[in-house]
């Protein structure tokens, strides 16, 4: 039996997902960034020419929060589609017929009907300060659709909402909303600070699921059979939105947060930082017809985050 490559293992998605294959008993082949350059062609198919995979979970990209997407978006659009392009076509030229492909939920129009629906799909136009990575997972699912559809293969795509958890990104600027408010609450907290500073209105709508549902969820979708599968979706829409299903609102999530890590002080909107989509919240209800439900919380979610956080950073 042929290995399961999972590329970008040392990220979030990634290790959450190794995480779950390997408690159920597969073996994984994996290559840090430093060992393999996903961006470069020719290093990726001798990489994949090299090794028996039978499976590959695409997780591996360039991610980042409203600042990082703001400031590089040349670099978001090429190493996004770079590594995605590469990996999908590497993967039909040594033989794979499975393949799991990671988007997200910033694919959807800026102003998209609420919940968003797999169905919405370029019906609009997209949210300006992360577009050029939107354009690069649209493009991944559009990709595996093709070949799909040209080779026969089994290219599947999960698109997960606001992902939190173990392995997350800290930095103080490019980080995402969760882990970059757990970073400044707790340093709020040592430092006992009076208060904390939350950009945007606090009035915008986000949903959030923790990591490692989203890895139950990503194995899930691999694991259906292919005509299951097939039934339930369309040959040129075949993507599959992977949410919590309710949302709230970034001031409630500060504030819970905050609770979590125990900060006492007060908490602050900045109205000059921008918020992005008024709200993003997903219609995951094929998935939950596919028979998956997420098992954490918000708040047993964010204790989990926040544990981890102590831990490793």
């Amino acid at each position: 039996m042929g290995k399961i490559f999972v590329a970008g293992h040392n990220g979030m998605v990634g290790s959450a997902i190794s995480r779950k294959l390997q408690a159920d008993g597969h073996f994984l082949i994996t290559k840090s960034s430093t060992e393999l350059d996903l961006t470069k062609q020719a290093d990726v198919l001798s990489f994949f020419m090299e090794h028996d995979i039978s499976e590959v979970y695409l997780c591996a990209a360039k991610v980042g929060g409203i600042f990082a997407n703001n400031t590089y978006p040349a670099d978001f659009i090429y190493q996004n589609l770079m590594i995605q392009t590469n990996i999908i076509n590497s993967a039909y030229e040594t033989g794979i017929k499975k393949l799991l492909f990671l988007g997200s939920s910033c694919i959807y129009p800026k102003l998209a009907d609420q919940p968003m629906s797999e169905e919405a799909l370029l019906t609009g136009k997209l949210e300006p300060t992360n577009e050029p990575y939107a354009i690069a997972k649209i493009a991944g699912i559009k990709m595996c659709e093709s070949y799909n559809r040209q080779y026969d293969v089994d290219y599947r795509s999960v698109m997960p909402t606001n992902l939190y958890g173990p392995g997350d990104n800290y930095h103080p600027e490019n980080s995402h909303v969760i882990p970059a408010l757990i970073r400044r609450f707790h340093e709020a907290k040592i430092n006992d600070k009076k208060e904390v500073l939350v950009w945007g209105s606090g009035k915008v709508l986000r949903e959030f699921l923790y990591v490692d549902d989203m890895a139950e969820a990503s194995v899930h979708v691999m694991n259906l059979s292919s005509a299951l599968y097939k039934s339930k979706v369309k040959e040129q829409l075949s993507h599959i939105n992977v949410g919590y299903g309710s949302d709230c609102s970034i001031s409630d999530l500060a504030k819970a947060i905050a609770d979590v890590v125990g900060f006492k002080g007060r908490i602050a909107q900045d109205s000059s930082k921008p918020d992005g989509a008024p709200r993003k919240l997903m219609d995951s209800s094929l998935l939950n017809e596919l028979g998956w439900v997420p098992k954490f919380s918000l708040v047993d979610g964010l204790k989990k985050a926040y544990e981890d956080f102590l831990i490793n950073y």
